[in-house]
């Protein structure tokens, strides 16, 4: 029972760690959701319903543990965790809206102000995706975007250039009128 013991714990500190990540994101989305210019509802995980059922297995399991065992609930960290992450984490992630704000724009991953994006493009096949490049890092996140909220997305991207919020150095945006002739 030790060893199952200590991998729970160890399995706790992660879950509580990406708890902790998504209660700070979270945080931020209401923060920025008055500064909202274009956003849609986030996509639901691949197999949303499988992960409420976790979450609700991990509740019953953690009831169990209390009410039948006895156990003392600091025994009990990381099935709370995983708890918390599956029943409550999952949805709440649900409810950031992907899309552009005054500051910046929440990506598939996170969000991402203005000033840090140092490249962007379009890959047009299904689904329609904006792929975001970091200025100082070698990361890049999406954002698919609805294709009824192309042409605002696009009209967006451009004012904020347009106002310099958005700004590239080198090689410049493309945002459809790409001649493929420059390439060779």
């Amino acid at each position: 029972m030790d060893v199952l013991s200590g991998i729970l714990f160890v399995l706790g500190v992660g879950f509580a760690a990406a708890n902790i990540r998504l209660l700070v994101q979270f945080i931020r989305f209401l923060r920025l959701r008055p500064s909202a210019l274009l956003t849609w509802p986030g996509p639901k995980p691949a197999y949303y319903g499988f992960l409420l059922g976790i979450g609700a297995v991990l509740g019953l399991l953690v009831l169990y543990n209390l009410a039948v065992l006895m156990r003392h609930p600091a025994q009990l960290f990381g099935e709370t965790m995983m708890l918390i992450y599956y029943g409550y984490g999952v949805p709440l992630s649900v409810q950031i809206r992907r899309g552009f704000y005054e500051d910046g724009i929440w990506a598939e991953g996170g969000f991402m102000r203005y000033g840090d994006i140092g490249g962007l493009t379009w890959r047009e096949g299904p689904p329609l995706t904006l792929v975001l490049s970091y200025r100082e890092r070698p990361l890049a996140r999406r954002l698919v975007i609805p294709p009824q909220h192309y042409a605002e997305a696009r009209r967006l991207l451009l004012d904020k250039m347009k106002t310099h919020e958005l700004h590239f150095t080198g090689k410049p945006l493309d945002l459809g009128r790409h001649d493929e002739r420059e390439d060779i």
